[in-house]
């Protein structure tokens, strides 16, 4: 695979955090970019959800040897998007 889009799955009914700021994150994400549009995912994320109803992260690793998913939501991410990317390597 080539490129990776980290995608945002978002409580359902909440926009807003508790906070008022940022929405709560149900889980982080992972699909293949889409070769006509590298900035869009494609249709499905690594684990079978539909990528449609996410929020792109615009997340990026800083260097080699960071994680896939922004270190802050290492308890939010998915461990079967994590288990296709490592079957992917």
């Amino acid at each position: 695979m080539g490129s990776i889009i980290v995608l945002f799955e978002l409580e359902p009914d909440q926009a807003i955090g508790p906070d008022g700021v940022e929405p709560v994150v149900r889980g982080v994400h992972a699909a293949g970019a889409d070769p006509d549009a590298p900035e869009d995912p494609l249709p499905q994320t690594l684990c079978g959800l539909d990528t449609d109803a996410m929020e792109h992260s615009h997340y990026r690793p800083t260097g080699p040897g960071e994680p896939w998913y922004p270190p802050a939501l290492h308890e939010q991410r998915c461990q079967r998007c994590e288990a296709g990317l490592r079957s992917t390597l």
